[in-house]
């Protein structure tokens, strides 16, 4: 990938570039408190996270940055950000 001077990539190529690998913390969906809200969803910017059934949220990891937004946002504290192994 090339990048412009500062090193910033163009908006829209983080499906391109698999972000994930980027990830330090990754978000875990306990699946407990969820009352079904989406603000998860709503607020995650790179559009990782997804409705699977009523009140059951997952992330695709492949592209998830780790940067903790989702379990920010979370009004039920359902999300928890734990340290990536690799």
């Amino acid at each position: 990938m090339r990048l412009d001077l500062g090193a910033i990539a163009k908006a829209g190529t983080s499906k391109a570039n698999q972000t994930g690998s980027w990830r330090n913390y990754k978000p875990i969906f306990h699946q407990v408190k969820c009352i079904g809200c989406g603000l998860c969803k709503i607020y995650c910017p790179e559009g990782c996270v997804t409705m699977i059934e009523k009140k059951k949220y997952t992330v695709d990891y492949t592209y998830c940055k780790g940067c903790g937004i989702c379990a920010e946002e979370c009004s039920s504290s359902d999300i928890e950000m734990i340290v990536e192994e690799k």
